[in-house]
């Protein structure tokens, strides 16, 4: 099975390099990085031609300038450079555990999509995580977290939880199965059929406004949150205002109320 795994950046250098550490050491190194830019500077760039240099990932760079948060723009862009059928959507603050694409992979079925698991670290302990700590999977073990300074949570559940388990607790979970923007994958053709993502919207939803698309499509929501799992850096949320997560949630509104599947501000601009 062939996957492309669509990463979201914009001007965090440091936090995307973790990031690519921990694809780097993936138990299943068959798959290709569409990085999607949004309008991120000289850094980034060169940071991305470092590891292109490696040669560990395969990786496509896709960018458009920096005029504003046009993240769902630049995650169409993305969608449509893919090379492969499968795409899993993260983000450029998310270090994946090394059996990450393996579980997406595996877990996939036809006429579903996954939405995985993460848990938010701190800033002093997104900030002192190193490569050694990542390739080792040291940055996955809820004691060391601990001991480096990340608070005890009952949300480490989903770092700790091994075999069986993970599927009781995905069955047990209260959690609705949804389209999150930081750990979620499905069928590129699944993904296009609803249009792809509604560029009206801005930060608050616009991840979890597809999934319900997709979901009135009838393409139905699957738990990996215990078995998929990825580590959030922290980080400030400035593009965030009341202003868009109103619109936002006016839009998901409709989509819910009318029952909608396709927009007409995604992928194709004309049916």
């Amino acid at each position: 099975m062939k996957l492309s795994v669509i990463i979201t950046t914009y001007n965090k250098p440091a936090w995307l390099e973790k990031v690519f550490w921990g694809y780097e050491n993936q138990t299943d190194a068959d798959f290709e990085v569409v990085v999607a830019d949004d309008g991120s500077g000289s850094e980034t760039r060169e940071l991305i031609e470092r590891f292109v240099k490696r040669g560990r990932l395969r990786i496509q760079h896709v960018w458009h300038e920096d005029v504003g948060f046009r993240k769902t723009e630049i995650l169409n862009k993305a969608i449509v450079a893919s090379e492969e059928d499968y795409l899993l959507f993260t983000d450029g603050d998310c270090i994946p555990r090394a059996d990450f694409v393996q579980v997406h992979k595996e877990r996939a079925v036809n006429g579903c999509f996954l939405s995985g698991g993460y848990l938010k670290l701190n800033m002093p302990v997104s900030e002192m995580l190193a490569e050694e700590a990542i390739v080792s999977q040291q940055a996955f073990d809820t004691k060391w977290l601990q001991k480096q300074g990340q608070p005890k949570s009952p949300k480490m559940s989903k770092l700790a939880a091994k075999g069986w388990k993970r599927f009781l607790l995905e069955l047990l979970t209260p959690t609705k199965a949804t389209w999150n923007g930081m750990n979620s994958s499905g069928w590129k053709n699944d993904i296009t059929a609803v249009n792809g993502f509604n560029e009206q919207m801005q930060y608050g939803g616009l991840d979890r406004e597809m999934g319900e698309r997709m979901m009135n499509n009838g393409i139905k929501p699957k738990q990996i949150r215990y078995s998929a799992i990825c580590i959030h850096l922290d980080h400030a949320r400035g593009y965030a205002t009341p202003e868009s997560i109103q619109k936002n949630k006016a839009i998901r509104a409709r989509v819910k109320r009318e029952k909608l599947v396709w927009t007409d501000f995604g992928i194709a601009k004309e049916r």
